[in-house]
């Protein structure tokens, strides 16, 4: 609460007043909740892969290249290339989405739940920050108004009751979709805030 309570008090500083300082400092805190949240990301699947035998990290290696993130259905740049042509608004409201489809799914993650039990907190903190500067932008301020977000299925059948290698599977698919919308976001919010620099080099 502290947290959320800090990216308020940024906001609550006169935006209108000082763009690019105040812009500046709430994508600072955006991009290192991100950047702790991939790295958490990271951990997670390296124990879960660890805990397998090499066979089975091949196998599932295999399926998950064949196989979609949830996620995927929220479009975004296909490329880097892509990801510096698109406005700061754009890639703020995907990365707003790409947050909120996983403050549900994410408490199913396989781990330890020491680090498990930070990643729903910090989700939430960071999806008020990224809404704080869609809203900050002029050209963004009416975007979630309606209160309308892109509401996406939570991973299918994953809450059933599967057998041990569909459990196994699911487990697998889940970390690394994960990890690789983390690293989605990192991408994102990292472009969006070397923007605010015009002397920066945002080339990735």
């Amino acid at each position: 609460m502290d947290k959320v309570v800090l990216l308020l008090s940024i906001l609550s500083l006169g935006i209108s007043s000082q763009p690019i300082t105040d812009s500046q400092r709430l994508f600072s805190i955006a991009v290192s909740r991100v950047q702790h949240l991939h790295l958490l990301a990271q951990r997670l699947l390296s124990d879960f892969e660890n805990s397998l035998q090499i066979d089975e990290q091949r196998q599932l290696n295999k399926i998950f290249l064949q196989d979609f993130c949830n996620s995927d259905y929220i479009i975004s740049p296909i490329d880097k290339h892509e990801t510096q042509r698109s406005s700061v608004l754009k890639l703020l409201s995907i990365s707003y989405r790409l947050i909120d489809s996983w403050e549900f799914p994410s408490r199913f993650l396989s781990g330890g739940s020491a680090q498990r039990n930070q990643i729903s907190p910090k989700l939430s903190e960071l999806k008020t920050g990224i809404l704080l500067l869609i809203r900050a932008n002029q050209d963004g301020v009416e975007m979630f108004t309606d209160g309308t977000v892109l509401q996406l299925a939570p991973y299918g059948n994953y809450y059933q009751n599967l057998g041990a290698d569909e459990s196994q599977r699911r487990s697998y698919e889940l970390l690394a979709c994960f990890k690789k919308d983390m690293h989605k976001v990192e991408t994102y919010l990292t472009v969006a805030k070397c923007r605010l620099s015009p002397e920066a080099n945002c080339t990735l």
